[in-house]
């Protein structure tokens, strides 16, 4: 079984990636999110795999952290959610936010997905209401015991939120973050300001 990849990136998709690992080329299914912190063509990126195997199809399943796939095994048990649907929640959720969902069961947050109607988020909810505090959240979730503020639903955000993913410390992410925006501007795109960052995160 393939677990973790390392590599460069070659190309990507809507809902997909190539991993070139040492001259060969690795098809993984992502989430939005996933491809997002990934970075754009020729940057080094590692992301952790789950194989997938039916009697039609084979195929691996990136994710930024092991939490993010820990969640997606546990999503992908519950009846009438498939890998399509598991990723378009790792999507439209951070691991947190899918965690404090379940918790709290709040079905409204699980359906903000697409895909998902008012039913299976229940469900969702439901079933998983017992196990979300038994499942890690990744790096990311190192911002809320730091007391470091995160912000939501800007670009901003969304690079903090990547370099958080990869491994960074939430006060080494955010000020990379914020060097990245100083040089580019935030016009310049998630994907552009992660590469930056992640350069200036590096040191």
């Amino acid at each position: 079984m393939i677990a973790k990849l390392t590599g460069i990136l070659d190309d990507f998709g809507p809902d997909w990636a190539v991993i070139d690992v040492n001259g060969v080329g690795y098809l993984v299914f992502c989430s939005g999110r996933t491809l997002a912190a990934l970075g754009i063509r020729g940057d080094a990126c590692t992301v952790y795999t789950e194989m997938q195997v039916s009697e039609t199809d084979m195929r691996l399943i990136g994710f930024t952290s092991a939490g993010e796939r820990a969640w997606f095994k546990l999503l992908t048990v519950v009846q009438g959610v498939g890998s399509k649907v598991a990723l378009a929640i790792l999507s439209a959720l951070t691991v947190e936010e899918l965690q404090r969902a379940c918790a709290g069961g709040d079905a409204a947050m699980v359906a903000r997905a697409n895909g998902v109607g008012p039913k299976l988020a229940a469900r969702i909810v439901n079933e998983l209401k017992d196990k979300a505090g038994a499942l890690p959240t990744g790096p990311a979730g190192a911002a809320v015991s730091a007391g470091v503020a995160m912000p939501e639903g800007n670009v901003a955000g969304d690079v903090v939120s990547a370099l958080q993913n990869l491994g960074f410390k939430p006060n080494i992410a955010a000020s990379a973050t914020d060097a990245a925006i100083a040089e580019l501007g935030e016009e310049a795109g998630v994907s552009a300001l992660i590469r930056v960052a992640l350069k200036k995160a590096a040191g």
